[in-house]
């Protein structure tokens, strides 16, 4: 079988919109690891990080990727501190390519405050929160095989930027 396409990258970069269309038009199976983690727990994200708090949502998170690593020819779209965890990062990089999604803090701003349910921007002023976990997260995301910025693009520019990588690492696209 075929490797996975995970993607990784910062809340509103796009993993879930990119990763269902992706995997549509590749005929593989989609997973979004945050809605692998509701199912599981019966929870949304927010009332597991309100009731137990984030190391809790994060070892649930880990029990999930474990799952989803070992699967194939699959996409799956990844919660945006997955990669916090050193051990889903190569459990997911092992029968995997791992495409990172970025995008400018403005962009993400405004992607993420039309819904706000991510509980870690609940504290202090959305965009200086932004910033500052990008910058924390920045040299983690770079364990990605590709990065594309999403910011000015729609999706099947970002699309067929994966596609062209894809087809050049010779990477089976079904």
């Amino acid at each position: 079988m075929g490797k996975n396409i995970v993607l990784i990258g910062f809340m509103g970069t796009g993993k879930t919109a990119v990763g269902k269309r992706l995997a549509a038009l590749l005929n593989r199976e989609f997973f979004d690891s945050d809605n692998e983690v509701e199912k599981v727990t019966g929870m949304t994200i927010s009332q597991l990080f309100n009731k137990y708090g984030e190391v809790r949502f994060r070892s649930e998170e880990k029990l999930v990727i474990r799952r989803l690593a070992e699967k194939e020819n699959c996409i799956i779209a990844t919660g945006g501190g997955v990669i916090l965890d050193e051990e889903n990062i190569k459990l997911l990089a092992n029968n995997s390519v791992m495409i990172c999604l970025t995008a400018r803090p403005e962009i993400i701003m405004e992607r993420v405050k039309k819904r706000n349910t991510r509980p870690l921007l609940k504290k202090g002023d959305l965009y200086t929160t932004i910033v500052q976990l990008m910058k924390e997260r920045e040299e983690l995301y770079q364990c990605a095989d590709y990065c594309v910025d999403t910011s000015d693009q729609d999706f099947q520019e970002i699309i067929d930027k994966i596609i062209i990588f894809l087809k050049e690492k010779g990477i089976n696209e079904n």
